[in-house]
């Protein structure tokens, strides 16, 4: 039978305000339809992990599967709650937030983790000048890296405040929270090209290995796809995520529309 987990709920912080995509700035992101800036999916997504993290614990930090499918926006301030059903080993995720349904995902722990090959994925830096984005600059399988990020000491911990987590086991052990990794996969976007509004669409992520706070991070990305569907032109990326040029820590599928149709239009 499906086990129904205790609701975890949230109060959403838009960590993204003063951020380049104005899609997370109130005025703009009206101009598209919503009723105030967006809160980066990527931490919708962090706030969907705390339920496997706490189910699991560790050994999902290690080898756990996740996906997330962004269905509605989330707002700042606004409640949001992760409610998810146990069934035969994997979790069923949904946000609900202003009573509607504003995301959705699995989760599920693999009895070990892939193995993977980091000669299969071409490390490259970011582009040295950025540039306007066009469909020319998603090319599908071009090869796409970023630039290195860590979070170590008050970074690390003012992450974590920013998501709302409070489950131990990060500053316990010392531990990146896998939030962290999402936050990699859209910087392939914005290290590479200069971005008007756009909207993380989706993901799925096999963890590989825990992330240590202070851990030097990059992705190493490429485009798999780059299509229009009604009138918004979106863009796949498969990457592995790397920590300190040799452990990956993530094998990642990202999708994004990089052009609302607005601007796509324009």
């Amino acid at each position: 039978m499906p086990n129904r987990l205790e609701t975890y709920r949230v109060e959403a912080y838009n960590t993204a305000k003063q951020s380049e995509n104005k899609m997370h700035d109130d005025n703009v992101a009206r101009r598209f339809g919503f009723s105030g800036g967006l809160v980066p999916g990527v931490d919708v997504f962090a706030y969907m992990m705390h339920v496997p993290v706490a189910y699991w614990g560790r050994d999902f930090l290690s080898r756990g599967l996740v996906e997330a499918r962004f269905i509605k926006p989330v707002y700042d301030g606004e409640t949001a709650d992760v409610d998810a059903t146990e069934h035969n080993g994997l979790l069923t995720i949904e946000v609900f937030s202003r009573t509607e349904l504003c995301a959705t995902g699995t989760a599920s722990l693999p009895a070990a983790a892939p193995a993977v090959d980091l000669n299969d994925y071409l490390a490259v830096p970011a582009v040295a000048e950025r540039k306007p984005v066009s469909p020319a600059t998603f090319e599908t399988g071009k090869w796409l890296g970023t630039e290195p990020r860590r979070w170590i000491g008050q970074a690390a911990a003012d992450y974590l405040a920013e998501i709302r987590e409070t489950d131990p086991i990060f500053a316990r052990e010392g531990l990146g929270h896998p939030g962290l990794i999402q936050r990699v996969m859209n910087r392939v976007l914005v290290d590479n090209t200069i971005l008007g509004p756009w909207i993380h669409a989706g993901s799925r992520m096999q963890l590989l290995s825990p992330a240590r706070a202070g851990d030097e991070i990059v992705a190493r990305a490429k485009v798999t796809a780059n299509y229009e569907k009604k009138g918004h032109r979106f863009v796949e990326l498969d990457a592995l995520v790397v920590a300190n040029g040799e452990t990956p820590l993530a094998h990642c599928q990202h999708t994004a529309i990089y052009q609302p149709r607005e601007e796509a239009a324009a």
